[in-house]
């Protein structure tokens, strides 16, 4: 019965978040407690539920909240107007090769293992750019969270380290195996973005034509702004060569449009892009190096950005009330998430749910174990955050595959290929995910629909490659 209510729960709230009939927050909180008082729950007990889930995501929703402020200012500011203009002539103009640079932007910052430093690095980078260009910010936050996805495979990312706890191995046994489908990934992830930008561009040119269905919520490109959507030309859609790195770049004829990072030139504060480059380096130093808490860094941050950029109580509450909205909305969001995540741990519907689902596997096709959770990794990431799946399911997976001969090693291997990996970046279980569709400016449900797909056949055809190399077996003999 709990099994059942547990997935019924889920399966509510993504339908819910999938045809967007209601508010995130009112999904992602209201289906879950009610459901714990179905369960039978006294309000004591989904109080105490509630508590503890908004203590494990109240760190990542201050971190939201003051990053957004942080980016916004230094957007406000126009540090990004000039990298923009440069990175912008050296794509051409061209959304396959911004795309891609979108894509191996997040392999290399995630080299770090950490999804919340990821995405705080790669999309305010390159949003602006995808506005310049009138490209999706859907296929934005698609191209970051698959590049993210698969480097999520590394020994110190949290998947493989919670694998290993599980089996009692060291993290490098689980992912030396399956480097050579981790490569395979990187290389996969590439492709799909280079296809997702050819789409790009012919959308944007038949908008640039005149076609209103090519038109998208997603997108500042309009019927009535024709956009440079070249194939590599670095004509008129960027600006001189000869502009100095603290000027403001304009990106176009129309110095207001969806071309400028900065669309306020009063806020612009050249004289401060040395002061403000570093500032921004410094603090995504201390994230990585972990300094201090990640909300740490970025309330000083904000601090420092407005007293170097505006003076006065004036300038500096307009600028936090120009970003802080925004930022709120998804801050609630994070927080609904919380309870979501504190009423399926706190009443045992993760726990009933695991077993249900391994013992749902048919004793003929116990062989084929690591298979099937290879297939089902990337969508079982919808259902089950790191935790629940490699603290819960997994262990259950693993005792019965032992009772079939079936290794853990290949199980464990198998989860790694999809659960919380190349999957972690759709999962509404983990507080990063809120986080790449905050900053990206997307709906959830439109961002799981758009991302899943591809994240599922880069899944597979890393597990293709694993099966290929011998790290994961096609039937446990």
């Amino acid at each position: 019965m709990l099994s059942l209510l547990g997935f019924g729960t889920i399966a509510i709230i993504l339908l819910l978040l999938f045809t967007q009939r209601v508010a995130a927050i009112v999904a992602l909180a209201g289906v879950p407690l009610a459901a714990a008082f179905l369960a039978g729950n006294s309000p004591s007990e989904v109080a105490g539920f509630v508590k503890e889930g908004l203590g494990g995501v109240v760190g990542v929703a201050a971190m939201f909240l003051f990053a957004i402020v942080f980016f916004g200012i230094m957007r406000d500011a126009g540090l990004f107007d000039p990298i923009i203009a440069r990175i912008v002539r050296w794509a051409g103009s061209a959304p396959p090769t911004v795309a891609v640079a979108t894509t191996a932007l997040a392999v290399v910052a995630h080299l770090d293992g950490a999804g919340a430093t990821t995405f705080l690095i790669a999309v305010p980078a390159m949003l602006p750019i995808y506005e310049r260009l009138g490209m999706s910010r859907l296929v934005l936050a698609t191209c970051v969270g698959l590049g993210a996805g698969v480097m999520n495979m590394v020994p110190w990312g949290g998947p493989t380290a919670r694998a290993a706890a599980t089996l009692g191995v060291d993290a490098n046994e689980l992912w030396v195996p399956l480097i050579p489908a981790q490569i395979a990934g990187v290389v996969f992830a590439l492709g799909v973005a280079y296809y997702l930008g050819r789409r790009e561009r012919t959308r944007l040119a038949k908008v640039a034509a005149g076609d209103a269905s090519a038109v998208v919520d997603e997108s500042t490109a309009r019927v009535a702004e024709r956009m440079s959507v070249g194939s590599g030309d670095t004509g008129s859609s960027v600006d001189d060569a000869n502009e100095e790195p603290g000027s403001p770049s304009t990106g176009g004829d129309d110095a207001d449009g969806p071309a400028t990072a900065s669309s306020d030139r009063a806020l612009l504060r050249p004289k401060l892009f040395w002061v403000n480059a570093f500032l921004v380096i410094a603090t995504l130093a201390a994230l990585i190096a972990a300094i201090a808490p990640p909300e740490t860094c970025f309330i000083i941050a904000t601090i420092v950005a407005l007293l170097v950029n505006y003076r006065g109580m004036k300038a500096q509450s307009a600028r936090i009330e120009a970003h802080a909205v925004g930022a709120m909305l998804m801050v609630g969001t994070l927080l609904a998430a919380g309870v979501l995540l504190g009423v399926l741990d706190g009443s045992g519907m993760i726990e009933s749910m695991a077993v249900s689902a391994a013992n749902a596997i048919p004793d003929a096709m116990a062989p084929a174990l690591p298979l099937i959770v290879g297939v089902f990794a990337v969508p079982m990431s919808l259902i089950f955050g790191p935790d629940a799946y490699y603290f819960g399911v997994l262990p259950v997976l693993i005792e019965v595959g032992d009772q079939f001969g079936v290794s853990a090693m290949d199980l464990a291997q198998a989860s790694i290929i999809g659960e919380e990996t190349v999957g972690f970046p759709i999962s509404p279980m983990t507080g990063a995910f809120y986080l790449l569709v905050g900053l990206a400016k997307v709906d959830i449900g439109k961002h799981i629909r758009h991302t899943l797909g591809w994240a599922w056949l880069i899944s597979l055809g890393m597990l293709g490659v694993a099966m290929a190399t011998g790290a994961i077996p096609l039937w446990s003999s």
